[in-house]
């Protein structure tokens, strides 16, 4: 049985970082003055919701271009345009439950997937016509 490295000890103005009121912090042995390795280490927990708020002013509610994902399934290029779709519907349904971030990066990847759609669609459709038609004329 191996003892444990760790222990309680009483850091002056710890009580206003911790945020909990003790005066105690529990530390181990090598990490009492170290600094921590970046600032992702700084906390594993959640943003206080001051910090969030403030953060990012209210700019809308972002685009999610369902127009533009509806228009572009009448391309011929099924895979994609059905996904622009999907991710058209998820970027909505984020802006509704206020994932704003989310909804604008779900916007802006059906917007992508749309136009790489239509402009494919567009091209299929015209090698198709232009083949069709030079096939037809006789010389």
């Amino acid at each position: 049985l191996r003892g444990s490295k760790s222990f309680t000890a009483a850091l002056p103005g710890e009580a206003e970082r911790n945020g909990h009121g003790l005066a105690y912090k529990s530390v181990s042995v090598g990490h009492l003055e170290a600094a921590p390795l970046s600032p992702s280490r700084l906390s594993l927990g959640r943003a206080s919701s001051t910090a969030t708020s403030t953060a990012a002013p209210e700019q809308g509610r972002p685009r999610d271009y369902l127009v533009l994902a509806i228009f572009s399934c009448f391309c011929p290029v099924w895979p994609i345009n059905v996904v622009a779709l999907v991710f058209s519907i998820m970027s909505r349904n984020s802006g509704q439950q206020g994932d704003m971030d989310g909804a604008r990066r779900l916007g802006r990847m059906a917007r992508l997937l749309s136009i790489v759609s239509i402009v494919l669609g567009t091209i299929i459709i015209v090698l198709y016509i232009s083949l069709s038609v030079r096939g037809n004329v006789s010389f």
